[in-house]
Parts: C-alpha cells; structure tokens; sequence
C-alpha cells in the first residue's frame, strides 16, 4: 500500500501565502468559518462563487463553484478535518468528485499580533511536485493573493 502523499509534509509539494489582516485573529477566524461570511469574500477577484452545500465543521464539507469572468466554472469540494478556533483550520480541497486524485491538503493558521493584528498564513500541500508546479503555473498564487486582499476588505468593510 502507497502511503497518502497527503500525510507527509513535503516542502517541493506546498504552496504558501502569507498576510497581515489588520483585524483581530478571532474576526478573521470568523470569517473564515461563518457561512454568511466566507461566501462574501472567498475566490479571485472577478469570479463569482455559487455554495452548493456548506457545513464547517470537522468532517463537513463545502461544495461550492467559481465561475471565472470568462464563464468557465470550477466544481469544488473542500472537506474540514480541523476546526480549531482560533487558531487553525485544516482541510482537503480538490474538484467536486470523490476520490479526486488532485485533492490538496490546505491548512490556515491565524496568529494573534500585540497590535491587534492577525497575521493568517495558508499552506496547500499538494500530491506531486509536478502538481504544485502547475497549480502556481494556473495562477495559484496570484489568486491566492487575491482572495486573502478580499479577506482583508470584507473585514475592514465588515
């Protein structure tokens, strides 16, 4: 039996994006985890996300599709392993299929700053090297970025 690529950390397989929010952990965690919340912000900007089902919870799931500005769609599935408040999250995200072979494990940490500050880092884990490369070769990180810029607004906005 091959062991899960999932399980064992490996820094030629992760993707990771850092940010300084300026509002408290907590408030980010929650938006993060409150439904009302995350549908606002999560996605690249221009893209449009549609929740189909959403449950966070550790083994609930989110089922959800972006839609790009040029009407291409994205079927998603992200499964909650984790849901620690807060301080982490931890879950698999992949297309919208069982045993999608493509899945990654993602994981958020919120750190608490002594300004009041919340510095959020995401780290995806995915299977291969070759997969990691052309996740960022997709445009991973810029959306990436993106989505966290978006965090940030909703929570000064919010």
């Amino acid at each position: 039996m091959n062991p899960d690529p999932l399980k064992t950390w490996a820094r030629e397989r992760e993707i990771v994006l850092s940010r300084v929010i300026a509002a408290p952990r907590e408030r980010v965690f929650e938006a993060f985890t409150d439904p009302a919340q995350i549908t606002l912000w999560f996605g690249p900007e221009g893209f449009k996300t549609e929740t189909l089902e959403i449950d966070i919870r550790e083994g609930g799931r989110w089922r959800f599709t972006y839609t790009g500005p040029d009407g291409t769609r994205w079927e998603n599935r992200m499964v909650f392993l984790r849901v620690e408040a807060p301080h982490l999250l931890e879950m698999e995200h992949g297309a919208d299929v069982d045993d999608d072979p493509g899945r990654f494990r993602m994981t958020v940490t919120f750190d608490a700053q002594s300004d009041g500050k919340c510095v959020l880092t995401l780290r995806q884990l995915h299977p291969t090297q070759e997969q990691r490369d052309a996740t960022i070769g997709f445009g991973a990180v810029e959306f990436g970025y993106q989505t966290l810029d978006k965090l940030a607004r909703h929570l000064v906005g919010g």
